[in-house]
């Protein structure tokens, strides 16, 4: 089902319990701002709207968003109608979202693929740390692990294939970067991104049940150096309860 007035919006059926909302069909800061403009617009009418009201869930992606509901008290055909009057350009603002600046240690050990990165873009060890440490990226969805955040915004300049054979194992914490997106693995597991660095940061709390995952689609993030020591510090710190708020830009400044 399309809607007529916006034929870049697709209505698709995913079940008989959830509807899918596509944007587009690249990773583009625009479909994002509008799939997050949808999710912000959704989630204040879920309380006041009762077409809404059935709405269970939100899940956003690159160009998509997937809204889970109760099939047996909804009308899903006049839920996907308000749906698409609410992907309208003029309704869905984009949520300025959390800005963090979240510490990086890129000591040898760390960082086993920085030396990779900087031979495949020729770049010295100082100018990838310096571009990495310079951008500003956008957490563009959650996905392959919990918490695992998909981010937007690296520099061209450190777009970087995935390693040829992915290793089998991945420090938790560890700060990559593959083609043109920046992520952090959460957990031990494997994988194929390049690996520049390592942060104290705990992505990924199953004791926060409100929210486990720290970061959320939306999010700020600017990345900001730090020595061992201090890694090794914020990281003890964080073991002893040093919240995450802690991290949020505005208490950073």
């Amino acid at each position: 089902m399309a809607n007529p007035t916006d034929p870049l919006v697709r209505l698709l059926p995913l079940g008989d319990s959830a509807w899918t909302l596509e944007f587009g069909s690249a990773i583009d800061p625009a479909i994002h701002a509008r799939v997050m403009g949808l999710h912000d617009r959704v989630t204040q009418l879920r309380h006041t709207d009762p077409l809404l009201a059935t709405v269970s869930d939100l899940v956003p992606t690159f160009r998509s968003l997937t809204v889970h509901f109760d099939p047996r008290t909804s009308d899903a055909g006049a839920l996907g109608q308000r749906l698409l009057d609410c992907a309208q350009p003029g309704d869905c603002a984009l949520p300025a979202g959390r800005q963090w600046l979240l510490p990086v240690c890129f000591d040898e050990d760390f960082a086993p693929d920085l030396t990779r990165v900087c031979e495949l873009k020729q770049l010295s060890r100082a100018d990838v740390i310096d571009q990495l440490l310079g951008a500003r990226f956008r957490v563009y969805m959650l996905g392959f692990q919990p918490g695992f955040p998909y981010m937007g915004g690296l520099p061209p300049g450190l777009a970087t294939p995935r390693l040829p054979s992915p290793r089998q194992k991945v420090p938790a914490q560890s700060v990559a970067i593959a083609q043109g997106m920046c992520a952090v693995y959460p957990w031990e597991s494997p994988g194929g991104w390049n690996l520049l660095g390592r942060t104290p940061v705990v992505l990924f709390d199953p004791s926060q049940t409100g929210q486990p995952a720290m970061l959320a689609a939306g999010d700020g993030v600017r990345w900001t150096e730090v020595d061992r020591s201090t890694h090794d510090r914020l990281a003890r710190d964080i073991a002893q309860g040093l919240p995450r708020e802690a991290f949020l830009k505005a208490q950073c400044a």
